[in-house]
């Protein structure tokens, strides 16, 4: 599912393993997504749901709020959203919900990715009322390696600290 992309891809998803590296050092699982407009930021997030007690705030969801409050709606044509793993089906229904133009990605999720890895709602699912253009693959060699140094550093802790953070 690997593409070519462009240099402003690029830049696009090094920010958005910058924001993954925010959710690691919170403790987070390190996902970080960035929707952007015409080269603009639109919204920014990362990995929240232990912090902030919510199931749902994941990085794209943050993004897509974070873009919803600063443009004043929740729907968000024209946007591309760059996240570092392949997005869930929960946060594949918020993507179309909101409208955004297409999803650029990093690794793929074989566990619970929504755009081809486990389920292909994005864009294959031509039920919906929206259809967002999906790439895969970019960076996905540093964006999985975020994933497995963030994994590889929770496996190797002592039990007492895990167990702290849990």
């Amino acid at each position: 599912m690997s593409d070519t992309f462009a240099d402003a891809d690029v830049h696009w998803m090094r920010h958005a393993l910058e924001l993954a590296r925010c959710a690691a050092e919170e403790g987070e699982v390190p996902v970080g997504a960035v929707l952007v407009r015409e080269g603009e930021i639109l919204g920014e997030g990362w990995n929240r749901p232990i912090i902030r007690h919510d199931p749902s705030a994941h990085a794209e969801i943050q993004a897509l709020r974070d873009a919803g409050r600063r443009v004043g709606n929740y729907r968000l044509p024209g946007s591309i959203l760059y996240v570092t793993l392949e997005p869930c089906v929960m946060c594949a229904g918020a993507i179309v919900h909101a409208r955004v133009a297409q999803v650029i990605y990093g690794a793929p999720d074989p566990k619970a990715g929504a755009c081809g890895s486990v389920f292909d709602l994005l864009p294959s699912d031509g039920r919906f009322n929206h259809r967002t253009e999906v790439r895969g693959g970019l960076l996905a060699e540093d964006c999985g390696e975020v994933l497995r140094a963030f994994f590889r550093a929770r496996r190797t802790r002592p039990a007492s600290v895990q167990a702290a953070t849990a």
